[in-house]
């Protein structure tokens, strides 16, 4: 008879989630999936505000990535109103950026992947997080640590604020960099720029440690999917661009401005959980896609800058072109703060940043279309705006929901490998988790209690448990 295994909640994730896994009558799998538990509703709260309030109201959609949501909107509302943001308001838009990558990605690195890859799969999952890294290592943990801050002084000196920024706005940004604050931003950059390179090469060396130990990550954590990412002049870019879609050999199968989304993104509903599934819709026919680090490396040639493109280089040695493996997710996540840091040395140093950062702006009605490359992947924002400057409808498509299809065949292939015809039930909790964080998903843009990593895994059969196992923390 079938069996039903769930593991509710999954931990060191944005948000709340569970996992089943159903079982055939001879023990294969028949099923696998990501259950996620929360409607929030979102695109029905931004109905009826103030258009110009957007790049303020979504920034608090999320507490982990706020800025993607704020610039999306920025992006959104400039598209609406038809202007150009002059120079030094795009310059100061993407130093916004670059800090928040550098803050996002230390903290996918080395908080919620890092004890996994520092301590090891098998590891007690009592002492896997940040603390247990912290006791493992102290020297790298206190430099991850001083990079995220310093991702995070950008984001507060640029963005007015450090979690939820306000000076992206329609037309530009809303203040004119001086030299003293200049001064203190390319401090912090140098000093990032001598931290980066210790850091991106102790997460690698960590990475592929783990791949040593447990061979079946790059054997059978393979999805050839097709990849959707910004590209501009043949460079990964995060803020601006043409979406491009390349297939599972490589083969660019579309390029086009994001305000052609919804002809080319189809949404469909699943009936066990909130979240939607996204795929490409290509000539009639619909193809499973990734979004996010490893998707963008798979759309472009490179990044531009040297450090990124060296490492870049390295991870294509390793897993080809286009890349397939799913832990490098995880590799390009650290090729993409390296780049970050270098960009924003490039930009503080740029005369052009000290410039006039706005244009007015007056809506008169009509749709706005925009987007970033978000940390975990294409971020769209489209608002629907009438002659008052009210917004009339909204839709919002997030990178964990375009990469819901990846995560599930992702589950699916960790239990293959580490949980069926196995009694383990470590193996079972911690294979199948590690597997979901290397898309860095966010749920409900929730933060979690530090060390705290509960876990239920109930067997069913025929509708009745058999078996339950817990993880308990105190």
């Amino acid at each position: 008879m079938n069996r039903t295994i769930t593991i509710d909640p999954v931990t060191r994730i944005e948000g709340h989630a569970r996992v089943f896994l159903n079982l055939a009558e001879d023990g294969s799998l028949a099923s696998a999936g990501l259950v996620v538990n929360e409607l929030r509703g979102f695109e029905r709260i931004l109905v009826g505000m103030e258009a110009d309030r957007m790049p303020l109201i979504t920034a608090r959609i999320c507490g982990v990535c706020p800025a993607a949501h704020h610039l999306a909107a920025s992006h959104a509302l400039d598209n609406a109103a038809g202007v150009e943001v002059p120079p030094a308001g795009k310059l100061l838009r993407e130093l916004l950026y670059m800090g928040h990558i550098i803050h996002s990605h230390a903290l996918s690195l080395f908080v919620l992947q890092g004890p996994d890859l520092a301590l090891g799969l098998d590891a007690d999952p009592a002492a896997r997080n940040v603390v247990g890294i912290v006791k493992a290592n102290p020297e790298l943990a206190k430099k991850a640590l001083r990079c995220r801050t310093l991702g995070q002084k950008i984001n507060e000196l640029v963005g007015g604020r450090g979690v939820h920024p306000v000076t992206s706005v329609a037309g530009g940004i809303a203040f004119v960099l001086d030299a003293e604050k200049r001064r203190i931003l390319a401090e912090w950059s140098a000093e990032l720029a001598a931290l980066a390179p210790e850091l991106a090469a102790a997460a690698k060396g960590l990475l592929l440690k783990q791949l040593e130990l447990h061979p079946s990550l790059m054997q059978d954590w393979v999805a050839p999917l097709w990849n959707l990412g910004t590209v501009k002049d043949g460079r990964v870019s995060l803020l601006e661009g043409q979406l491009c879609a390349v297939d599972e050999t490589g083969a660019l199968r579309a390029e086009f401005p994001v305000t052609e989304y919804a002809e080319r993104l189809a949404e469909s509903v699943v009936d066990w959980s909130y979240m939607k599934e996204v795929r490409i819709s290509h000539e009639g026919e619909r193809y499973d896609y990734r979004v996010g680090p490893l998707a963008r490396v798979n759309c472009a040639d490179g990044f531009g800058t040297p450090a990124a493109d060296a490492e870049l280089a390295a991870l294509r040695g390793l897993g080809g072109r286009p890349c397939h493996v799913t832990v490098f997710n995880t590799y390009a996540r650290v090729i993409e703060l390296l780049y970050a840091v270098e960009r924003a040395q490039e930009i503080v140093a740029d005369q052009a940043i000290l410039g006039p950062a706005r244009v007015p702006v007056r809506f008169r009605g009509g749709r706005g279309v925009g987007h970033v490359e978000a940390p975990r992947g294409t971020l769209i924002h489209d608002y629907e705006i009438d002659e008052n400057g009210i917004v009339r409808s909204a839709n919002l498509i997030v990178a964990t929901q375009q990469n819901y299809v990846s995560i599930n065949r992702t589950i699916a292939q960790a239990a293959a490998s580490h949980v069926i015809g196995k009694g383990d039930d470590a193996a079972l909790l911690n294979a199948v988790e590690f597997g979901i964080r290397c898309y860095d998903p966010c749920l409900s843009c929730a933060t979690h209690a530090l060390g705290a990593m509960p876990l239920e895994v109930v067997v069913t059969r025929g509708g009745r448990p058999l078996r339950t196992v817990r993880r308990n923390e105190q």
